[in-house]
């Protein structure tokens, strides 16, 4: 395989034929990252014929094997700094190597070269600080790992840093969070590309039951539970958890906790950084959003059981927190729910 690996040509010619994807790694790159890009899109030409089908190259600088954060080995498609231009897409991986790779001139220059002249750039998780460093980000909005927002935004304060979205398209740039959500952003690109039916077969081949907007949070009352062994915190988290529908108002919450609502505004600002009232409109967001996703159920029933007033009430509070209507979210996650 790694003889074959190593016989890609850089053609001009091939390149301008296929839609070329480049997909940037380094050493310690995240090979999580790499693998929500490169699979997606050849389940796509799998699923074709496509009019102008991928053609994805892995590129490291000197077309090096990378060893990734796993551990595991991978094998390079050619030289970063070779790849001639033009190119359709260029993408940056994640890594625990991402500060190396962004001090490194040539990664720098070579990507930004690449970007000069591809019609999308995009970047994985810690990828956006490469992006940044080679200054495709300044004045753009941009994501990045939750974990690193903070970092990204002190080193480069002339980028927006949004800590929240899966990902972001500002323009020609694309920028994704966590690992996984460059499977999100990659399925977004076949869409474009393709149409919605071909990223939804590819969904489905993977086995990835959920294509989910861009806009929607990186965080879930199923991995961003408060983290405190706090016992106020935790009366009202499970309170909240075991019945979406009941009374969620300041003092029933701090009736719940045995405290004073101050003392329970005071407690939630300093152990989740958050208030009640966000906390619990956040999760019945997030148990609104399951049952879009997994029943048929009218989006009265659901705005019902997931504490809402009202259908109206939730979808205002749907398209604050994810920039889509619960109709559309469902319609894009689960297009066989039955809608009624």
């Amino acid at each position: 395989m790694s003889e074959i690996l190593g016989s890609v040509s850089f053609g001009l010619h091939s390149i301008m034929a296929e839609r070329t994807v480049v997909v940037v790694a380094y050493e310690h790159a995240e090979l999580l990252d790499i693998a929500c890009i490169t699979t997606p899109l050849m389940m796509a030409n799998m699923n074709g014929p496509l009019e102008v089908p991928y053609r994805t190259l892995v590129v490291t600088p000197g077309g090096l094997p990378a060893v990734c954060g796993s551990g595991l080995t991978l094998a390079a498609d050619g030289a970063l700094e070779h790849v001639p231009t033009p190119v359709d897409t260029v993408i940056v991986s994640g890594g625990t190597g991402h500060e190396r790779a962004a001090e490194s001139m040539l990664v720098r220059d070579h990507v930004r070269r690449l970007a000069g002249t591809a019609r999308r750039t995009a970047s994985v998780c810690t990828g956006a600080t490469i992006l940044a460093a080679a200054d495709l980000l300044d004045g753009r909005r941009a994501t990045t790992h939750w974990q690193f927002a903070a970092r990204l935004a002190r080193r480069h304060p002339e980028v927006v840093v949004d800590p929240d979205p899966i990902f972001i398209r500002d323009g020609a740039i694309s920028t994704a969070a966590g690992v996984t959500s460059a499977l999100d952003l990659t399925l977004a690109f076949i869409e474009e590309d393709h149409g919605a039916e071909l990223a939804r077969t590819v969904s489905r081949y993977l086995v990835t039951y959920l294509q989910r907007p861009g806009s929607q949070s990186q965080m879930s009352i199923h991995t961003a539970a408060p983290a405190t062994d706090n016992a106020v915190v935790r009366r009202v988290t499970e309170h909240v958890a075991s019945d979406l529908a009941a009374p969620a108002d300041a003092a029933a919450l701090a009736d719940v906790a045995g405290v004073s609502v101050r003392h329970l505004g005071r407690v939630f600002a300093a152990e989740v950084g958050t208030t009640p009232a966000q906390y619990v409109r956040g999760v019945r967001l997030e148990a609104a959003a399951h049952l879009l996703e997994e029943t048929p159920e009218p989006l009265a029933t659901i705005a019902r059981r997931c504490g809402f007033r009202s259908a109206e009430v939730m979808r205002q509070a749907f398209v604050r927190q994810y920039g889509t209507t619960p109709s559309a979210y469902r319609s894009r996650a689960r297009p066989r729910v039955a809608r009624r």
